[in-house]
């Protein structure tokens, strides 16, 4: 890992000797006599260690120091110090120094120090990578998370996924993952091994639902040639996955109660209770409870499904992660079509947030499907886009946003276009938009938009 450090000494001899020293152990050094120039460094740099006199010209060591960490308090700051400067050195300690080393020092003892900082640093990075691998699991599994909304789906498929067999209903819109969700929750569970059976209650006939899941015994109607089994016994050990619950039959709904309640079912033309080991996950994009009060859907049925209940928002409600999704799908369209589109233009980029996207996530994948296919360049174009995104056009400049919005969706949307007003430059962004650049580093963390480079 390469890491980058900064020297800032104004005695000409050592700071040279030191970097020197630094830079055949294989470190990026950086070097400066003066805070002000240090500042300036790590305003253009990531800098991931500072070795900082405390004497210097102009603006001293700790000044320097509590303005570096303005600017970023990631970055670990060795203080070094003359004899009779041990009362400042313990004043930087408490302003957030990493260590000190006393002048005159052995440079096996700078060493050691410096090795002993930079592993400090490692292990912070290293669990910011853990942090962010977690993201990038759920994204190979073609779930984006940036949104506070679907982190808050995540954390409960990983609790819920730890749990035995607790019956799940997933509620959302069509288009908004129901399906990944359910997956995910089977693949982390401990039921993984085993079978997972999916069925869509919207898609297959009601005089054929009832064998399809319980299964039939030979003789029970005139094509049961032989016996079969359903759905539940194939999964035994496993999930099944009943998606669009809220379109099973009326005749079929008790039955499926019964067996949430005992785990136990009658083939079709079958006398003999058979008993499996199956956990259900029900997906349904329509309000149940007001299919209770319209007697469509069965009370006790409703409720003991929603034991463990997931709401997934629908892509309006959760803007942030319209760019992240667009770009995990454009991979995966290049990768498919063996195209090399590199990104998407900030006007497109802004269209696809504007949009509302009634087909949700789906719709979403569709229309960067389209928009790979019909590129010709590096990057998706706004004329790439299916008519009904490009109708937004109209609405003028990113600053003119959806009263649907909320004030962190507003706040990434601002931020991002002040950034790429000042051509990227962190710290101009961050003093035009009236905070510290390290807080701007912890907003496009949040936002997705910020990668470490090591």
């Amino acid at each position: 890992m390469g890491f980058t450090m900064l020297i800032v000494e104004d005695e000409e001899t050592l700071r040279l000797s030191l970097r020197m020293a630094l830079r055949a152990e294989g470190y990026n050094v950086l070097c400066t006599e003066k805070g002000e120039e240090a500042l300036k460094i790590v305003e253009k740099e990531l800098v991931d260690l500072v070795i900082l006199d405390i004497r210097l010209p102009g603006m001293d060591g700790l000044q320097t120091m509590g303005k570096i960490k303005e600017l970023d308090p990631t970055i670990l700051t060795i203080v070094m110090t003359g004899y009779a400067d041990v009362e400042t050195a313990v004043r930087a300690m408490k302003m957030g120094a990493y260590d000190y080393i006393n002048k005159p020092f052995e440079l096996d003892e700078m060493k050691l120090v410096i090795s002993k900082a930079l592993e400090t640093q490692k292990l912070k990075m290293e669990l910011n990578r853990l942090r962010r691998g977690r993201m990038e699991g759920w994204a190979e599994a073609g779930i984006v998370a940036r949104s506070g909304k679907m982190k808050e789906v995540l954390e409960l498929v990983e609790k819920v996924s730890q749990t035995p067999r607790t019956s799940v209903l997933i509620e959302g819109e069509t288009g908004t993952g129901k399906e990944l969700i359910a997956h995910a929750i089977h693949n982390q569970s401990a039921r993984s091994s085993k079978p997972l059976m999916d069925i869509n209650c919207s898609a297959i006939p009601e005089n054929l639902m009832e064998a399809h899941i319980f299964g039939h015994e030979k003789g029970a109607f005139t094509d049961a040639k032989t016996q079969h089994k359903g759905l539940f016994e194939l999964a035994d050990g496993g999930t099944v996955f009943l998606d669009e619950i809220g379109d099973l039959s009326l005749s079929l709904q008790p039955k499926l109660l019964r067996f949430l309640e005992t785990q136990t079912f009658k083939r079709v033309g079958g006398t003999v209770d058979l008993k499996v080991d199956v956990r259900i996950i029900a997906a349904t994009n329509k309000d149940l409870a007001q299919c209770t009060k319209e007697k469509t859907f069965r009370e006790d049925l409703y409720y003991r499904l929603k034991v463990m209940e997931i709401h997934i928002p629908p892509l309006r409600q959760r803007r942030e992660d319209i760019i992240p999704l667009a770009y995990s799908f454009l991979d995966r369209f290049n990768r498919e079509f063996k195209k090399t589109v590199k990104g998407i233009a900030p006007k497109a980029e802004y269209l696809l947030e504007a949009y509302d996207w009634p087909g949700n996530v789906r719709e979403l994948k569709n229309s960067i499907e389209r928009a790979v296919l019909l590129a010709s360049g590096e990057e998706i174009l706004p004329q790439h886009l299916p008519w009904e995104i490009r109708g937004k056009e109209s609405e003028g400049t990113p600053s003119h946003y959806s009263l649907d919005y909320s004030l962190e969706e507003i706040e990434r949307i601002h931020i991002l276009n002040v950034l790429q007003d000042t051509g990227g430059n962190k710290s101009l962004a961050a003093r035009r938009l009236g905070i510290s650049r390290s807080t701007l580093r912890e907003k496009l963390i949040k936002y997705g938009q910020y990668e470490r480079k090591d």
